[in-house]
């Protein structure tokens, strides 16, 4: 009977190295899976930022035509950077540059904008949506041309 109560003490002491190596090889499938899927959101959030940006420039620019009769292709004309900055420049926490290109009226065509948003670092591995632009008619793209990047 004493050794029965001797193997069950020793069997019940901790785990064997199939049971650890068992555990090790299910966190990392876990793992090999979870990572990608959770960097893919991340860039997707990314997206927000530029959008929001691209959004909030376009006010800016309507803004400014409301008062000069023109568009503003100047960041410090919109609240944006300091006196004498110029576009692209990089917005929010710097995974996109921002450009404004902005044409004069001429004749009977009015003047125009078009601003867009392009990825630095981390952000260029969104094959989804790398490029997002806006124009003064309000026309929304991204590259590559997929609806999904603007919802």
């Amino acid at each position: 009977m004493s050794k029965w109560i001797a193997l069950r003490k020793r069997s019940s002491a901790g785990f064997t190295l199939v049971e650890l190596m068992v555990v090790v090889v299910i966190a990392s499938v876990l793992m090999a899976i979870a990572i990608p899927s959770y960097i893919d959101k991340v860039r997707k959030s990314r997206r927000t930022e530029a959008k929001t940006t691209l959004l909030d420039i376009a006010g800016r620019e309507e803004r400014f035509f409301n008062t000069s009769n023109t568009y503003s292709s100047l960041p410090s004309d919109l609240g944006y950077g300091a006196v004498g900055a110029i576009f692209p420049m990089t917005v929010g926490s710097g995974y996109y540059t921002v450009n404004v290109v902005s044409a004069p009226a001429a004749g009977a065509v009015p003047a125009s904008y078009t601003i867009t948003a392009t990825p630095l670092g981390d952000q260029l591995k969104d094959a989804q949506c790398l490029l997002f632009q806006l124009t003064s008619l309000g026309v929304q793209s991204s590259t590559p041309d997929t609806t999904d990047c603007w919802k």
